[in-house]
């Protein structure tokens, strides 16, 4: 079951390859996230010390007014990799033009996993020529439509 998408994530960027990745999560954090809240638009993933984290997801508390006192709406998250993985990922990341982005959370056999992609920024003018071919397929289908 999806719980949270990174919708802006294939506009932005041409996604080369793709992953699975445990989290390390808290349990009022699973909570919320079961409730589908919270966002990873703006949300990156970072690799120090041979452990990758997600830095930027945004996970609101699951109850507003039962608050734990070290809350906190986005904090670095742990990601659990293989070292194997880990390491053709850093090496990939020292390649000019390479980030990883979150693409979506989901639930694995009662586990949150989260797929990451190895993503390469798309230029403006590849942004705007496919808004272009979004629009002309919308009103093809509009024309056909009132046919």
């Amino acid at each position: 079951m999806i719980l949270l998408s990174n919708k802006k994530a294939h506009f932005d960027y041409e996604i080369l390859e793709k992953f699975e990745a445990g989290l390390k999560l808290r349990g009022y954090e699973v909570k919320s996230l079961k409730n589908k809240h919270g966002s990873l638009s703006g949300a990156h993933i970072i690799i120090r010390g041979g452990e990758a984290y997600a830095v930027g997801v945004d996970i609101p508390s699951y109850q507003a007014k039962n608050i734990p006192k070290n809350f906190e709406e986005q904090r670095t998250i742990k990601l659990l990799l293989r070292k194997k993985e880990i390491n053709y990922l850093e090496g990939k990341l020292s390649q000019r033009g390479l980030t990883l982005v979150p693409l979506m959370m989901y639930t694995k056999a009662s586990k949150v996993k989260m797929r990451i992609g190895l993503a390469k920024g798309k230029k403006k003018f590849e942004k705007r020529e496919k808004l272009k071919k979004r629009e002309a397929k919308r009103k093809i289908e509009r024309l056909v439509k009132n046919r």
